[in-house]
């Protein structure tokens, strides 16, 4: 018979209830507050489903109604400088991270509401709204609601998705040697999301001061805990990363309270980060006014118990059973917050016969549609910037790949909130292509190898950009990789100066190499520029010389908006010509760059294609124009650069090396013919690669690749359509 041994994990696992000690010894202050909070949250979210009902809210109305407790009673013990986020459903969340931050002596429940409190309650109501009044200028409605002052970092509408955001809020805090800590919300949803698990490995590998609150309702919209997982103890997920979990009655805010101090404890004394598992339910549907045993997955009665357990009436009863406030008191409290939702309400509509409507004057400007896409760039207006061409310094031919690997070194000796982050980057002598060559032994504090898991760490990363003390450097091994960050990287970060309002900086470069042409396949082995280009938010820079890398990426290190700094194996171990004294110079994001002036064609490209073009044009004796784009987003090509060479040749080619299907010429092309059309001789021509991603097989891959003889081609399908055939 095989020996067999029990294995435990190290990490504390503990149910916690209140007692009636607990409640008496309880201070009144904290239990007033309690009961405050709780009741303007309900009066807000009754207004919300009421102004729904009327379609007044425009979008999903996701109440947090019967869930107060878990969030008051999580919420009321932080600091101002602690930080959280939640999810769609975080209403409650919001407001009592907000209370605590303008009520930080608490609130007196047989008092008049403060004025900053009752401007609270309309300004998050506008938001909701979708007013010009709201937090985030009526752009985040129901489930996007920041306030970064007061510790919100904004709640989320993807299932998990703000969970790395939290994780990188909480590194910062670390990081800058505070007692801070960030709180992330989700939901029993969330749980089995790849984001949140891979976020509970790094918090707990760099013990991270993150608690991980899951507000466990029991529902994902109709789907039970008991039909999503064989463990519907939720917070036994802590158990897997050695994180401490506490699980606890949600609807019993004191012992909520309870567990959050015994969390906080741990988290403040650096020893990372927790679970709490707090046991709620939502009395309505998934969103509106109507619960959810009208939709049939769920009985009367089984709303009617968890009804009878109210956080509200227990908070009540407890003070009362103590002697603190008494029943007239509770009822007035009440109705003082009904009545403060009721005028918040009047101020943000007005009478349209027998309904009601919002006035036009607080919607949002339609001008104001793209406003904060990205920033303006007037954080580079006083930098110093420099061409090869007007360069002072010594300049010499050396390797493409050292380069790269020195101006980081620069910008991390001058600059310690310079952090860059990546798989084995801190190993093999500067990662698999030698891009970080030397970074660890000097900056091994700010060197930060992740484990696989680039949803996560590159979330991290983003919240660690938001927190705006720190200005990350992620690197991607692959472009392919982001399909695994997807949600990270376009719908959090991408989105998110946009989403809240637009005043959001987003200070992350994201590094990453394209391999074509290494054997490495179908996954690992694209350009990523057309989908970037595509995506909101990003700015994207591709340097084709050792020269444009260092003014590029100090460039980008500098940026207020994420920037993807793209790179090309082929140009690794070439040479050409780089600065060797001076590392310190811009290049403007949004300048394109001439290599070879000409009359006959314009030539738009890009990274290696740039020197395959010059040889075929050299080759050919054509007197082409080649214009090495360098910027490639939307907002940053340099229209009067390409404008004036089309002008003067009135042809274009877009080169290209990768696949047709992701082709950054799409956009590209359309733009030109759009803008350029009374001065194009011929429609534009492309070279791209097949439709189909490169294969392993070398003869499939070079198939499957623009190259000189595609651009070869089509130059000469070019000068014979205007009459000027090609020798051969």
């Amino acid at each position: 018979m095989p020996q067999t041994k029990r294995l435990t994990v190290d990490a504390p696992w503990v149910e916690i209830a209140s007692t009636s000690a607990d409640w008496a010894k309880a201070d009144p202050r904290l239990l007033g507050t309690m009961l405050t909070d709780l009741h303007l949250i309900r009066a807000f979210e009754e207004t919300v489903l009421a102004l729904d009902g009327e379609g007044l809210v425009h979008g999903p109305a996701h109440s947090s109604i019967g869930q107060e407790g878990g969030a008051v009673g999580s919420i009321i013990g932080l600091k101002p400088g602690d930080q959280v986020n939640g999810s769609h459903r975080g209403h409650h969340q919001f407001l009592a991270k907000a209370l605590a931050y303008l009520a930080r002596d608490g609130l007196d429940p047989t008092g008049d509401l403060p004025g900053d409190v009752t401007a609270l309650l309309k300004r998050t109501l506008a938001e909701i709204m979708g007013l010009a009044q709201g937090f985030c200028k009526g752009r985040g409605g129901s489930m996007h609601l920041r306030w970064d002052e007061a510790g919100v970092l904004g709640t989320n509408a993807i299932v998990g998705g703000g969970v790395p955001m939290a994780a990188g809020a909480a590194f910062a805090h670390r990081r800058a040697g505070t007692d801070h800590v960030a709180v992330t919300y989700f939901g029993d949803g969330a749980v089995n999301i790849g984001s949140v698990l891979e976020t509970m490995n790094l918090a707990a590998a760099w013990r991270l001061p993150l608690c991980f609150f899951i507000e466990n309702n029991r529902y994902a919209v109709a789907t039970t805990v008991d039909e999503s997982t064989a463990e519907p103890r939720l917070s036994s997920r802590g158990q897997a990363f050695a994180i401490p979990s506490w699980r606890v009655d949600g609807m019993d805010p004191l012992a909520v309270r309870i567990a959050m101090d015994q969390a906080l404890k741990h988290m403040r004394s650096g020893k990372g980060p927790t679970v709490i598992e707090a046991e709620v339910y939502r009395y309505f549907h998934q969103s509106g006014p109507l619960p959810g045993s009208a939709f049939g997955y769920r009985s009367k009665d089984e709303e009617a118990d968890w009804r009878a357990r109210d956080p509200l009436d227990r908070v009540a009863a407890e003070m009362m059973a103590r002697g603190l406030i008494d029943e007239a008191a509770v009822d007035t409290l009440r109705q003082r917050a009904r009545d403060a939702m009721a005028r918040a309400a009047e101020e943000l509509t007005e009478p349209d016969g027998n309904r009601r409507r919002i006035p036009d004057a607080l919607w949002p400007s339609p001008a104001f549609r793209d406003e904060g896409v990205r920033g303006d760039l007037s954080e580079l207006k006083d930098k110093r910037m420099a061409e090869l061409a007007t360069f002072s310094g010594r300049v010499e031919e050396r390797k493409f790949i050292e380069v790269v690997a020195d101006v980081m070194h620069r910008r991390m000796e001058t600059d310690e909130r310079v952090l860059v982050m990546g798989e084995d980057i801190h190993r093999l002598k500067g990662g698999t292509n030698g891009a970080t060559r030397g970074l660890a032994d000097d900056f091994p504090d700010r060197i930060l190898g992740t484990p696989i898991s680039e949803n996560g760490f590159f979330g991290l990363a983003g919240g660690i950009a938001m927190d705006g003390r720190y200005r990350p450097v992620v690197e991607f091994m692959y472009p392919d990789f982001m399909w695994v960050a997807a949600d990270q990287v376009f719908n959090q970060v991408g989105k998110a100066r946009h989403m809240f309002g637009g005043e959001t900086a987003m200070p992350l470069v994201l590094r990453t190499k394209v391999a074509m042409g290494t054997g490495y396949g179908s996954q690992h082995s694209m350009d990523p520029a057309g989908i970037f280009s595509t995506s909101v938010g990003w700015r994207i820079v591709a340097p084709s010389t050792p020269f444009d890398y260092v003014g590029l990426m100090n460039s980008a290190i500098a940026c207020e908006d994420p920037v993807l700094v793209l790179e090309h194996v082929d140009l690794y171990n070439s040479t050409g010509p780089a600065p060797v004294d001076d590392l310190d110079y811009h290049i403007p994001i949004g300048r394109a760059a001439v290599l070879r002036e000409g009359s006959e064609v314009t030539v738009l490209t890009y990274l290696a294609m740039t020197r395959v073009v010059r040889d075929v044009v050299e080759a050919l004796g054509i007197d082409a124009e080649i214009v090495d784009l360098r910027s490639l987003d939307r907002a940053s090509l340099d229209w009067e650069t390409i404008g004036e060479s089309v002008r003067k040749t009135n042809n274009v080619l877009i080169v290209e090396q990768g696949a047709l299907g992701t082709s950054y010429g799409t956009l590209l092309g359309d733009e030109v013919q759009r803008r350029l059309f009374d001065w194009l001789d011929q429609p534009v021509k492309r070279v791209t690669g097949g439709e189909a991603a490169p294969s392993v097989s070398k003869v499939l891959e070079s198939a499957t690749m623009a190259g000189p003889e595609e651009v070869e081609a089509a130059l000469r399908e070019l000068m014979a359509d205007k009459g000027r055939p090609v020798a051969a």
